[in-house]
């Protein structure tokens, strides 16, 4: 403990003495990697992927909204932070997230003397009238334009640093663009800042800025080798029929995947614009810019319609670049990363250190990378949500255990109670493999070697000699009770005491 405390009292002289850097975060919502996702962000290459970084093995802890970016504001993997889903059960702005989120990395930094922004999309449930409402600011944010509830285009309303604000007819990505380049422009330089701008796209609605629309009324959805197949040897929530999807469903696919480009583009604009605004107001230099998304999304893959929640690469891998003082330009990084990381990775950059308590560790990003090797968790919590199964679906006989069954998806439900699951994602230099368990009755387990099956078509889960399933298995179960990044990154080592 005298050691830590310091290293802390070291860390503050140093960030005294030197130049603190700001910090730019650009969180997308449900943006692939996988699927073609960054195809449309020419100004992201240009102004941060050409300066900076591009990760190509970047992952969330779980492939839905609220549980990841609960992870990417603590450096928590779910377990540890207890938001589990998008609702206030599982929760989302809960009272037991109301106790974790005073230590988040805003926190952290505000503590240190950073002035702090926030505008867009914060969790789910934020604002809404259970939850406590628009007025509460969260802790940490010095400046708050937080959107109330999930993410949507129009029709929304903001809380500004706790004053409710309506909009019915003002372009949400745009608004978030506007306040970022009012508050860069009040900035003087001589406090360093954090700004995080949480924009709704591509997130269904998927609705295109009015510029935007019919952009890339050619483009059609990406059909690699897993684009509606037929499923076998999968968990039993993608085994439900149809399967593949019938004929009329791969136009309402490709509608989606051009409307998610479109709306992406207002999020590009945003990009070079707030940029330019740094540049111009002489604060470039010093600024980190970072990259990434809240989770991925499928789109037909092994005969689903469109959403998250499962464990395959298009729904847990994020796009993720990173550029700042000290980065080398126009590179690439096969470093495993996972979105606990960048708490870690922020507060490390602004000369502070990160509590030991956070899964996460910090991404190395100047100088030689010497930790190739990672075992990273993926979680899951199916839910039934009641009013989503379609009484014209012939599965409304189990309405109570399943999701998001409706006529439009083909009656292709996106989740059940059962579809739980704890997954590692295990990259070394000559491994690339997926290990998941299922919370079903059969603990059904799905296995994929990417090196020589990068589109997981086939689950060699019986394949594999018993001994290495089982060092998968009992890895899993420790990751699952894991706390701290000495723990979680060394599960099967005896737990060291964290503070």
């Amino acid at each position: 403990m005298i050691k830590y405390l310091f290293m802390l009292v070291i860390s503050s002289v140093v960030c005294e003495d030197a130049i603190r850097p700001n910090f730019l975060i650009i969180l997308t919502d449900d943006q692939d990697s996988t699927l073609g996702g960054m195809n449309p962000m020419k100004n992201v290459q240009r102004f941060i992927g050409d300066k900076g970084v591009t990760f190509k093995n970047a992952y969330v802890t779980s492939p839905i909204c609220c549980p990841s970016r609960a992870s990417f504001l603590t450096g928590l993997y779910v377990h540890n932070h207890l938001t589990v889903n998008n609702s206030l059960s599982g929760g989302c702005y809960s009272r037991i997230w109301k106790n974790i989120e005073s230590r988040t990395f805003a926190t952290t930094l505000s503590d240190a003397g950073y002035k702090t922004f926030y505008a867009g999309k914060y969790l789910n449930e934020y604002g809404v009238k259970a939850a406590g409402g628009p007025e509460q600011i969260p802790p940490g944010w010095s400046e708050w334009h937080g959107l109330v509830g999930n993410s949507v285009y129009y029709n929304y309303t903001i809380s500004n640093n706790g004053v409710p604000t309506h909009s019915t007819d003002l372009y949400l990505t745009d608004i978030i663009r506007d306040l970022s380049i009012s508050y860069i422009e009040n900035q003087t330089g001589s406090e360093p800042f954090l700004m995080v701008l949480a924009p709704p796209a591509p997130h269904q609605p998927f609705t295109p800025a009015p510029r935007h629309k019919g952009v890339f009324a050619n483009v059609t959805a990406h059909r690699a080798p897993n684009f509606n197949i037929a499923v076998k040897d999968r968990h039993w929530l993608l085994s439900m029929p149809p399967s593949p999807l019938p004929d009329n469903m791969l136009s309402e696919l490709d509608r989606v995947y051009r409307s998610r480009w479109e709306a992406l583009l207002s999020v590009d604009e945003l990009v070079s614009d707030v940029i330019e605004a740094l540049d111009t107001n002489s604060l470039l230099e010093h600024t980190y810019v970072i990259y990434t998304s809240d989770n991925g999304y499928h789109m037909g893959q092994y005969s689903q319609m469109y959403d998250k929640r499962q464990p395959y690469e298009s729904d847990i891998k994020v796009p993720l670049i990173i550029k700042g003082p000290g980065i080398e330009e126009n590179t690439t990084s096969d470093l495993p990363v996972i979105n606990i990381d960048l708490a870690p990775t922020i507060i490390s950059l602004a000369g502070l250190q990160p509590s030991r308590i956070m899964d996460g560790r910090p991404i190395e990003l100047i100088g030689n990378k010497t930790k190739t090797e990672r075992t990273m968790l993926v979680e899951y919590y199916g839910e039934a949500k009641d009013g989503t199964v379609d009484p014209d679906c012939p599965w409304s006989y189990d309405k109570d255990n399943l999701a998001q069954c409706y006529p439009e998806y083909a009656c292709k439900c996106q989740d059940a109670r059962n579809n739980t699951f704890g997954c590692l994602r295990h990259i070394a230099k000559r491994i690339n493999m997926k290990y998941c368990l299922f919370a079903d009755n059969q603990s059904f387990t799905e296995m994929y070697d990417l090196f020589t099956d990068p589109y997981e078509l086939t689950n060699i889960a019986q394949q594999v000699l018993p001994s290495v399933r089982h060092w998968y298995k009992l890895t899993l179960a420790r990751m699952l009770a894991c706390r701290g990044s000495d723990h979680c990154d060394h599960p099967l080592e005896t737990p060291r005491i964290v503070f």
